[in-house]
């Protein structure tokens, strides 16, 4: 039993294989607090190596960093490159952190955290300053006890072993950066985007959950072009259509009350994308949402217009035909494309889907291994959601708001920044700035 499991010293260990040449640096490092450290390392050919935190920074432009871990004194993200004089308030995030936090409903984790924000910089009189946005959210309902069982053995498919194989320690209480409330920052700082990007170009970005285990909504049976958030928001697994959100809803209960998990898929919108945005070659605007979106904890999968379905269609039938709207625009007919070609996108609506795993840490009796590599069996304990897709909807809207910011700022760096070819280009005619009375 997870109870009765014991390790031996961890800590400690000397092990030092593919880095024995540093070794003698290690105790010295520990001391050093600036990010960047240049080492010296051998007397011919000297190479210089350099050390920095990677991993929790998204964007070029509009820049987010997020720290915190599960169960320490909070959780945050810092915001770099967000435009001046543009209204921001803690409620606007706070909407997007409702949605998000643990404890909604049966079907999330009981966790009780009011994910309360706070901005701390970058914001004065209600209005950006063009300055770092510091967002920061405290941690107020911890139990670290919990995981006193996950400190010696892994979760099977959780982050617990890689994460030791990859830095010879880890945060064991909530799993740490591992855990999905990591994704705080996320939302906070897609909550700004998203509302830039209304205010600018009218885009709005919708996701919803459209499977959850064996229940799978029906294409076409969501209409995209009046979906709302409001119908999104109408139940707590967030399926627009009434009846098969409670087919979700009783197969999430089906498991919950057995101590299991199961998975789903989120599919996810965004309306009135401005055409041109994306670069050729490696930086595909859908290159960027999959990586954005497979950044998030338990995601698995990652579908774009027709997707793997594409694959049984032939040319002429998967080919989205263009065609001159009342205004002049050039449209497509159908969207298989799911709004992108060549890696930019065409105006149309984009389309994605991204499918997430069962949660990794359940009530039923694995099979795993200590950390001093014994096979043993574990009961997790602590709080989980017996299924993630509900709350993975706000972070998917976040991520996919941080692509289309960061693509956005690209866009007039490089297109924009001289008269544009009005023949082929269409203007983003961004509303007036903010009243001076408002500031």
């Amino acid at each position: 039993m997870a109870s009765s499991l014991s390790s031996k010293p961890f800590l400690g260990s000397s092990r030092t294989e593919g880095f024995s040449g540093l070794s003698s640096f290690s105790t010295d490092l520990s001391k050093l607090s600036f990010s960047a450290v240049k080492i010296s390392v051998g007397s011919r050919n000297a190479k210089k190596l350099q050390i920095k935190a990677a991993g929790s920074t998204f964007g070029n432009y509009f820049r987010v960093t997020t720290y915190g871990e599960s169960h320490g004194g909070g959780v945050g993200c810092v915001i770099d490159g967000c435009p001046p004089r543009r209204p921001i308030s803690e409620a606007d995030l706070q909407v997007e952190l409702d949605r998000r936090r643990p404890g909604q409903s049966r079907i999330t984790t009981p966790r009780k955290e009011t994910d309360t924000c706070r901005i701390l910089s970058g914001v004065t009189n209600g209005v950006t300053t063009g300055t770092p946005i510091h967002v920061f959210v405290p941690n107020t309902d911890q139990r670290g006890h919990d995981y006193s069982e996950m400190s010696v053995a892994y979760r099977p498919s959780h982050a617990d072993a890689t994460y030791d194989m990859k830095y010879g320690i880890r945060a064991v209480e909530g799993g740490g950066r591992s855990s999905a409330r990591e994704t705080i920052g996320r939302v906070a700082a897609g909550a700004v985007a998203k509302k830039i990007l209304k205010e600018l170009a009218g885009t709005e970005v919708l996701a919803y959950v459209s499977q959850v285990y064996k229940v799978v909504l029906p294409e076409g049976v969501v209409d995209h072009e009046t979906l709302s958030m409001e119908q999104i928001e109408s139940n707590i697994v967030r399926c627009p259509d009434p009846e098969y959100a409670e087919k979700m809803i009783a197969a999430i209960d089906a498991v919950r009350v057995k101590g299991e998990s199961i998975g789903g898929v989120v599919t996810c919108i965004v309306k009135n994308c401005p055409p041109g945005l994306g670069s050729p070659v490696f930086d595909k605007l859908e290159a960027e949402f999959a990586k954005a979106v497979l950044s998030l904890p338990a995601s698995k999968g990652f579908e774009i217009g027709s997707g793997f379905g594409g694959t049984f269609l032939t040319g002429s039938e998967h080919n989205d035909p263009f065609y001159l709207d009342e205004n002049g625009r050039i449209r497509t007919i159908t969207n298989r494309s799911g709004g992108i070609q060549g890696g930019i996108s065409n105006g149309e609506t984009i389309c994605m889907r991204i499918a997430f795993k069962p949660t990794a840490t359940i009530g039923k009796k694995q099979n795993t291994v200590t950390r001093d590599k014994k096979e043993v069996e574990l009961i997790a304990r602590g709080r989980h959601d017996p299924c993630v897709v509900p709350r993975a909807v706000p972070m998917v809207e976040a991520m996919v708001a941080l692509v289309l910011m960061d693509q956005l700022m690209a866009q007039y760096g490089q297109c924009n920044l001289f008269p544009i070819n009005s023949d082929l280009q269409s203007p983003i005619e961004p509303k007036p700035e903010v009243s001076k009375t408002t500031v």
